[in-house]
């Protein structure tokens, strides 16, 4: 969405055709007497032009309503309409000229939209108006010496292209990262990273040098652990959307279109790479997909966010294919597939797990929605006393432990150190020697390749191996 509505120039009467000049004829122009003038925020002076509020209306229509909206003649007239409505307040307060500050017309176009009915047009307007404001803001609190060093910075892709560092969009990253927080500065975060670069600095440096940047902050106040949290969040966005081929990068605010577009571009190419059951092809992921809530996306913390990073979100050659709200709704509809009304069901179980109402154990969290759908965190087993069932217990051990279970053992019926063996004529080695078997199949086998294997032997207190 454009709204930096940079007017240009038109004048007061219908009549009269806008002057089309440059240079110092259009300087000229722009202070002609009668003539509606527009101060931008540079401090130039130029004519009024209602075309540039018009192209500003049509794109807070696109950027909520989608590329489809174009077409639309619905929009059409609306857009005229309310572009006539701003351009007529100022022609009658104005009628023999004068001048505005471009906010002023900014303001008009909010109150044309609302009294329109256009309530969520005008909200996201609000919003991005904000959002442009704190990176003028924060651009302007930038050290001179670090503004001239991020103008020669060359960042490298990952298809090994250059490109001069994208000043503003790291802006808008950061901006969007400190919204609603306290105590927390735009300007010094922007002013450290920007430090840590150096020409030649790839897109992966640079997005991971925001986080660290953010997350040595954390220390001097906890609210810079959500803006770390929101910086991951960003590159967890262009690995993820750009491997399901849904956009190259996308702010938080884009989210609120792409999560709907997200979700079936995973669940198709998930099962595509066998990591996603086929069953929740039978969803519907429309209805899902605008089911997502973008914004709770800002409610994890550095640690929280890194974990689920690290350990949960599903990967394809350590490529991250999982935002933060798919992955829940992914667990939701792993719950819900037995339901009667799976759709309803699973909207359910998301709107419990994105608000942290409730959290489930991590094997449902690994496991739901995937071919091997294992939710049980613990499992309990009695272990005989005889060789075959002892290595077939820790055999069970193994395979339970490859899908993410916790193991309980009950080692009680084995027999305990210098009993008699009839079978050999000999003593036992008692319970020790096949504890370190069992410690070192928890070793081997990890717990589905997240987190290590976790095992825990129980005796009875009158069993003679307890010292």
């Amino acid at each position: 969405m454009q709204t930096e509505t940079n007017q240009g120039g038109t004048t007061a009467e219908a009549n009269t055709p806008a002057p089309q000049q440059s240079g110092v004829s259009g300087d000229i122009a722009a202070t002609a007497p009668g003539q509606l003038r527009v101060i931008k925020r540079n401090g130039n002076v130029v004519p009024f032009d209602d075309s540039k509020i018009s192209v500003a209306i049509t794109k807070a229509f696109l950027a909520v309503e989608g590329g489809t909206a174009a077409a639309s003649s619905r929009i059409h007239e609306t857009v005229a309409k309310l572009t006539e409505q701003v351009s007529a307040i100022f022609s009658r307060r104005m009628p023999s000229g004068g001048t505005m500050h471009i906010e002023d017309i900014q303001d008009q176009v909010e109150l044309a939209l609302m009294r329109s009915g256009e309530h969520k047009i005008a909200r996201d307007y609000v919003i991005y108006r904000e959002e442009q404001a704190r990176k003028r803001a924060a651009k302007a609190d930038l050290s001179p010496a670090t503004q001239a060093a991020a103008n020669n910075i060359n960042v490298i892709h990952a298809d090994g292209s250059k490109a001069p560092l994208d000043i503003d969009r790291l802006h808008t990253i950061v901006s969007e990262a400190c919204i609603n927080l306290t105590d927390v500065s735009e300007s010094e975060i922007l002013d450290q990273a920007l430090k840590n670069l150096y020409d030649g600095v790839t897109a992966s440096e640079l997005a991971t040098s925001l986080v660290i940047t953010a997350r040595t902050m954390i220390e001097q106040e906890p609210n810079y652990s959500y803006v770390a949290a929101r910086l991951l969040c960003d590159n967890l966005r262009a690995e993820a959307l750009s491997f399901l081929g849904v956009a190259e990068l996308a702010t938080q605010h884009d989210m609120e279109s792409l999560y709907a577009k997200a979700l079936p571009a995973y669940i198709a190419r998930g099962v595509e790479l066998e990591l996603v059951a086929p069953s929740l092809l039978d969803f519907d992921l429309e209805r899902l997909g605008h089911a997502l809530l973008p914004e709770r996306d800002l409610q994890f913390t550095y640690l929280g966010l890194q974990t689920l990073y690290d350990r949960y979100f599903i990967h394809s050659d350590e490529t991250r294919i999982e935002l933060p709200q798919i992955f829940f709704m992914r667990v939701a509809m792993g719950l819900a597939v037995e339901e009667d009304d799976k759709n309803a069901r699973a909207i359910e179980f998301y709107e419990l797990l994105s608000s942290f109402d409730y959290m489930s154990s991590t094997p449902t969290l690994f496991n739901a929605g995937t071919l091997r759908p294992q939710l049980s965190s613990c499992y309990l087993t009695t272990v005989p006393d005889n060789l075959h069932g002892i290595y077939g217990a820790i055999q069970d051990n193994a395979m339970l432990s490859k899908f993410a279970g916790g193991l309980g053992n009950d080692w009680t019926p084995v027999r305990a150190l210098g009993a008699y063996i009839k079978g050999t004529n000999g003593k036992s080695q008692g319970v020790v020697p096949f504890l370190k078997v069992v410690n070192d199949t928890a070793v081997a086998v990890n717990q589905g390749g997240k987190r290590k294997g976790a095992m825990c032997a129980y005796l009875e207190t009158w069993h003679k191996d307890i010292e």
